[in-house]
């Protein structure tokens, strides 16, 4: 697509844009009474308009069902989380048994690798991408630490290339098969945080297990924004948070995949709790734990219906409008947003430069030149909400669902006036 840096071409876009409707679906906050351009829903994606009435709807059954609302109430609690399952599986590429929601993200990869890390003496070492994110890093090392091993010898980090901002899949299968027998565990970011790279999430999972080793992914970045195949790709296990692309709250519940190979083993290595039993058995109150045969088997306890209610509300959104047709949009409004900024660079040279490749999503991430921060300063006060990453990265992430092209025009319009203010030319 030829694009334009006009008003009048992203106003086309928009006006022929299928998703545009939705826009209207989401609450902005607002900077000096205005609504702002909101560039952070890698962050924290914004509030669903229809998520209050989920809320309100299991409110109102507490206070006029109190405990019986756990089986009388519309949707009763005991099995909400399994409203989630059916659409929550079609967005990352899993069978629904293979599916499960419960707690938060590292929480869930911690209890996943209970299961999936089991090191010996000869395959202990684990790895993972440079500069995880800082959840990543810390849970490794912990559970590395755990097993009495040591991190700086066990955990195997796989840098970019000198120069580089970003990795080539062969950096990853080289480090694979490098490490051998002696790798049990791979576990990386599938979106990387940072420079909002997509990894090739199938050919590492396969580099991966040709070596002996499991692999898992955390998708934090990914779920809601990405192609996921994850049952297809045969990966292991994978966990998500909820709140970013997916628009469920601040917080809120994380959900877990693991594939149907390793489920109905009731001798799986495993943290076990009450809700990861059969539910035909469940309130029988047996002395031994009889799991569920599906990925329910790890949960934990009863799920918390009302951080469950918003997920399921964004989720229904999900259902209506598809995978496909998001990350249609996605890829156009994410072009259009690079030539804006290509266009700015053009017109005042030398202040940043992008550094995700075309390997992405839907975020960009763009490293200032110079002294960074007044510029993200001057971007938050005049109604633009971007994301700042030390040590001068701003992340743009144009979110297809409200996230429109007249944004893309509109921000390019306040970056070069920023431009000019804080660096003066």
């Amino acid at each position: 697509m030829h694009f334009e840096n006009s008003l009048t071409f992203a106003q086309n876009l928009d006006a022929q844009d299928a998703l545009g409707k939705y826009r209207e679906a989401f609450h902005f906050p607002k900077v000096n009474g205005k609504q702002t351009i909101y560039f952070t829903g890698n962050s924290l994606g914004l509030q669903p308009k229809n998520s209050q009435g989920f809320v309100d709807a299991i409110m109102e059954d507490w206070r006029n069902l109190a405990v019986e609302g756990h089986f009388y109430a519309e949707k009763p609690w005991w099995d909400y989380h399994e409203r989630l399952i059916p659409s929550l599986a079609k967005v990352v590429g899993g069978k629904p048994e293979e599916v499960s929601v419960m707690n938060t993200l590292t929480v869930n990869l911690h209890m996943l690798m209970v299961s999936f890390y089991r090191p010996t003496k000869q395959r202990y070492k684990i790895l993972c991408e440079e500069k995880a994110f800082p959840s990543d890093q810390y849970m490794l090392k912990s559970q590395l630490k755990v097993h009495g091993l040591d991190p700086d010898e066990a955990l195997i980090e796989v840098k970019k290339p000198e120069g580089k901002h970003h990795w080539e899949t062969s950096d990853f299968i080289n480090a694979i098969e490098q490490a051998g027998d002696e790798l049990a565990l791979v576990l990386i970011g599938g979106v990387n945080y940072y420079n909002g790279q997509v990894l090739d999430m199938q050919r590492i999972t396969e580099a991966g297990q040709r070596v002996g080793a499991k692999v898992g992914w955390d998708l934090a970045h990914a779920a809601g924004n990405v192609v996921l195949n994850l049952h297809d790709w045969n990966v292991d296990f994978a966990a998500w948070c909820s709140y970013k692309y997916m628009n469920s709250g601040p917080g809120n519940a994380s959900g877990i995949f693991v594939h149907e190979r390793h489920l109905n083993q009731p001798d799986i290595p495993r943290f076990e709790g009450w809700w990861g039993t059969k539910k035909e058995t469940r309130f029988l109150m047996a002395p031994e734990f009889d799991p569920t045969p599906t990925a329910d088997a790890w949960q934990l306890s009863n799920p918390p219906v009302l951080a469950l209610a918003p997920y399921l509300a964004a989720l229904e959104l999900f259902e209506e409008v598809g995978m496909e047709a998001l990350i249609q949009k996605r890829d156009v409004i994410t072009a259009y947003l690079e030539f804006i900024l290509t266009e700015i660079d053009a017109q005042t040279p030398g202040n940043f430069e992008i550094i995700t490749p075309k390997d992405r999503g839907c975020q960009l991430s763009v490293l200032l030149h110079g002294q960074g921060r007044p510029l993200f300063d001057y971007l938050m006060k005049a109604g633009v909400i971007v994301d700042w990453r030390e040590p001068n990265v701003i992340r743009l992430a144009p979110a297809p669902f409200y996230c429109s092209y007249e944004d893309m025009f509109r921000f390019g319009q306040i970056l070069k006036a920023g431009i000019l203010e804080t660096y003066g030319k």
